[in-house]
């Protein structure tokens, strides 16, 4: 039944849903993935949000990130983790609109590499705390040059980065 209703129809009743049920109903099928994303970037439209965490949102792609960005410039806390989609493409066209940014968790997003770590550390020059724990793309250089750049980073997440074997030897 849910086939049969057009994506306009199947968006519009979506954006009434909480975020975590949106969350849930983007793993339904594909149809229900492009709505979710069409639903979040109308949404989206929230100049004067602070915090947001759209962390374990597998429909979240890049599109969408830079509609976000868009719509919420005002955001200084942002969690992302587990949010595979996002690539060093977004970041590169999302960061610049974030420049109040302070908090950010990119947690085991599979897909970033440090050029993301370069473009945040150049756009979002308030940053304090940065999470990029489980990030196989980043290496630990990588989070040091970050750190030198940015004195006033307090905290940076980086266990497991680059990659690194989380299997146990006995």
């Amino acid at each position: 039944m849910a086939e049969s209703l057009p994506l306009e129809m199947l968006t519009y009743i979506l954006r009434f849903l909480p975020l975590s049920d949106q969350k849930e109903a983007s793993l339904v099928s594909r149809a229900w993935y492009c709505a979710v994303q069409n639903a979040l970037r109308e949404v989206l439209q929230l100049p004067q949000l602070r915090r947001l965490s759209l962390s374990l949102l597998p429909a979240l792609t890049d599109k969408g990130l830079v509609a976000m960005a868009r719509g919420c410039p005002s955001l200084e806390r942002l969690a992302l983790s587990h949010c595979s989609h996002l690539s060093d493409e977004g970041w590169a066209q999302a960061a610049g609109f974030w420049p109040r940014l302070q908090h950010l968790n990119l947690s085991s997003c599979s897909q970033l590499t440090e050029q993301t770590l370069d473009t945040i550390g150049q756009a979002c020059k308030q940053i304090q705390m940065l999470d990029v724990a489980m990030c196989p793309g980043i290496s630990m250089a990588a989070v040091r040059r970050f750190q030198a750049q940015l004195p006033q980073v307090t905290c940076v997440q980086s266990r497991f980065v680059g990659g690194a074997d989380l299997t146990l030897t006995l």
